[in-house]
């Protein structure tokens, strides 16, 4: 994709280049930034209808004659609304609405739309404009100021990609409608533009700094809370995941079973397995729904929650044969309920340490606001992974968002406050730093593992190429060259600290002027005249 988007880029100009008084520096004559949005969004756009054209295509091959659609026509119709799902865009059919979809599938416009928005953030005349001078002109007031021309800019090349790619969106769901399916306009557009966002703005801010420094860009605070959020949200999802782990393998005869009774041949079991594949991610969430306490449905009066599971009929998806059976749960499973508290756990402590408050009574506050941002966030999530499958019993299948948010941001919460608390007592203590320190070192090495394995994919790989002219020559009188964050950048807050410490520590005396020396004599002092100074060489210069 990338080289298609390079192709566009350098036709024009290589062309242009040939005519005499048009310049053909590639380097000097940048897009403005809509135009190089535009272009972005109309390549994800076609590289991903084209892939899923090609799966299309292959289902419809093997497919029973007529089920997706009569000819080439109801292929592309079909590949058209098989990208609306991507995109959580749902349909409306006769007696209900489709809204249950597939979360799986959205990593291959998320994954295009970064790509895209790298390119387009060489390709485009990005600068950063800062103010020609500042009323204190202090360091904190220069990094606060250089912070929000930044956020600005990031802002701006994500609004620049995702206004087209909607657009264009909305044409794809007037074309992909037909008497059955009609596709939600709103929907289509809205979802398009979010996700076109998140991945534009994303990119671009990964185009200024490494991912281990991009969070810089934002305060102490926000940055805190954004962290102890992610890694909490992160515990509950593996924990989801290995839990649908253990319970395929423990089902493993019931799913085979259903895979059976299918029987969809080599091609067609393919495609089914695709598609649970595509499903995983809406299992992984309504697994850590079950772990908050508040469970799933699957369909109307059904619930699976440790407190007990009641089912009826369920679709006959092979994965959905991992369900426990109806009636109570044994008592050990209550003990998933202890997961969030871990993840608040560590959520907190991961705050305390980002923002460490001065008051003992402020910490608590924070983590216990980072336990309501990731119920949020959970809640979200559940009802992003939920949804209707037509009318009928069917019209409620996945958790319920307000039940998981609010369980979430209690048990989170809690846990992450009393943890805040303590790790900023002792991060406050000098001499409980120790101890502390030691616990905190198997989530480092973690950490550095995770980075080491993205590194691996390509995810957190830094381009070999350089970045181009227009990231640090701004000429125009009133910007600046945009800052490039390196490994030693400091915000405001590390610079005050430094500053406090360097006045705090005493000075080294000054060294004793050294004596002037005798031997160097100047002759354009004659000490008022009582010196005569003789020319040996004057007889010879005439």
């Amino acid at each position: 994709m990338t080289a298609i988007l390079d192709q566009l880029r350098t036709a024009p100009r290589s062309v242009l280049g040939k005519l005499p008084g048009v310049p053909g520096d590639d380097d000097e004559t940048r897009r403005p930034l809509p135009v190089s949005g535009m272009l972005a969004a109309a390549a994800t756009l076609g590289v991903g209808l084209a892939a899923l054209t090609t799966l299309t295509l292959v289902g419809w091959i093997a497919a029973p004659r007529g089920t997706l659609g009569a000819g080439l026509p109801g292929v592309f119709r079909t590949a058209a609304q098989l990208w609306l799902v991507a995109h959580h865009a749902g349909f409306a059919i006769p007696g209900g609405r489709v809204g249950l979809l597939p979360l799986g599938l959205t990593i291959l416009p998320a994954v295009l739309l970064y790509r895209a928005g790298r390119w387009m953030a060489r390709d485009a005349d990005l600068r950063l404009r800062l103010p020609a001078r500042l009323p204190k002109n202090s360091p904190k007031e220069q990094a606060g100021a250089r912070r929000r021309a930044q956020l600005v800019l990031v802002v701006q090349a994500g609004v620049s990609l995702a206004a087209p790619y909607a657009l264009l969106a909305g044409l794809i769901a007037l074309a992909a409608s037909n008497e059955i399916t009609q596709p939600y306009i709103g929907e289509a557009l809205l979802s398009h533009f979010v996700l076109a966002f998140l991945a534009g703005s994303l990119a671009t801010a990964r185009m200024i700094g490494p991912w281990r420094v991009m969070l810089r860009l934002l305060p102490e605070r926000v940055r805190a809370l954004t962290v102890g959020t992610a890694v909490a949200t992160a515990v509950l999802l593996v924990a989801g995941l290995a839990l649908v782990l253990v319970a395929v393998v423990l089902n493993f005869g019931q799913v085979k079973e259903l895979s059976s009774v299918l029987s969809p041949g080599f091609v067609g079991g393919v495609l089914l397995l695709l598609l649970q594949v595509l499903y995983l991610l809406n299992a992984v969430i309504w697994a850590s729904s079950y772990i908050a306490g508040p469970g799933f449905a699957i369909g109307a009066d059904t619930l699976v929650a440790p407190t007990g599971v009641q089912l009826g009929t369920v679709p006959s998806l092979p994965l959905l044969g991992a369900l426990p059976e109806s009636g109570p749960v044994p008592a050990w499973m209550m003990a998933v309920i202890a997961l969030p508290f871990a993840a608040g756990a560590v959520a907190g402590v991961m705050v305390a340490r980002i923002s460490p408050s001065p008051s003992y009574e402020a910490a608590p506050l924070w983590g216990f606001l980072s336990g309501v941002v990731t119920g949020l966030v959970a809640g979200v999530l559940a009802a992003l992974s939920g949804g209707p499958i037509g009318g009928g019993r069917l019209a409620t299948v996945g958790p319920s968002p307000w039940e998981v948010a609010l369980s979430v941001a209690l048990e989170v919460g809690v846990a992450a406050g009393i943890s805040a608390g303590v790790t900023n007592l002792l991060l406050l203590n000098k001499r409980a730093r120790t101890p502390l320190d030691k616990a905190a070192a198997p989530v480092r090495k973690a950490g550095a593992a995770i980075a080491k394995a993205a590194s691996k994919v390509g995810l957190a790989e830094s381009d070999p190429r350089p970045l181009p002219g227009h990231w640090m020559d701004a000429t125009e009188a009133d910007t600046q060259e945009i800052p490039v964050i390196r490994d030693d950048w400091q915000d405001e807050h590390a610079s005050a600290e430094a500053e406090t410490l360097a006045q705090a520590r005493p000075r080294p005396p000054e060294p004793a002027a050294r004596p002037p020396r005798k031997d160097i004599v100047d002759e354009s002092d004659d000490r008022g005249g009582h010196v005569i100074y003789l020319d040996p060489y004057a007889w010879d210069r005439d």
